[in-house]
């Protein structure tokens, strides 16, 4: 049975190839989130997902199948009365059956856990069919926008890139 829990520094390695995949490459190319053609390298390290398990205001939110295998994840912080959402990543091959709908749930009960009123979220301006899915969820474009970051610890933009911010209240 499929199940969502807390990753712990043990899920690192696997958390990094899954992001990746999900983002970057040419396996990002198999789902629809692929951001291969606008951003190059990376999307994540093991050392920046170390970190991550070792700030206090982090959850990192892992989607297991039936053999324990990571499937998908999301990355929470928190920022109150905000809990952020990052990192939203589903295996590409499994992208469109419900695991990318039941982590953003799962992210709502944690807003709510941790005394959040607000989920929020950043996603490329472009990508207009992912924020169409975001808004058949509730999330709602506040107007805001932000540049992709420049210092490349994200990977680096093969074009201008904006970021829309996106919430959704709880």
């Amino acid at each position: 049975m499929s199940v969502i829990t807390q990753a712990t520094l043990a899920d690192v390695r696997e958390l990094n190839v899954l992001v990746n995949s999900a983002y970057r490459g040419e396996s990002s190319k198999q789902g629809w989130t692929t951001e291969a053609d606008l951003i190059g390298g990376d999307r994540i390290d093991e050392d920046m997902l170390t970190t991550y398990m070792h700030d206090e205001k982090v959850i990192i939110l892992k989607h297991t199948d039936d053999n324990g295998c990571i499937t998908g994840c999301v990355y929470l912080e928190i920022r109150h009365p905000k809990l952020y959402l990052g990192m939203f990543s589903v295996l590409p091959l499994l992208q469109n059956q419900g695991v990318g709908r039941k982590l953003i749930e799962e992210a709502e009960v944690y807003a709510r856990k941790y005394g959040c009123n607000t989920l929020i979220m950043t996603v490329i301006s472009t990508r207009s069919e992912l924020i169409a899915w975001y808004e058949r969820r509730g999330y709602k474009p506040t107007g805001e926008v932000q540049p992709f970051h420049a210092h490349g610890r994200f990977g680096d933009a093969k074009q201008p890139i904006e970021l829309i911010v996106m919430e959704k209240g709880v």
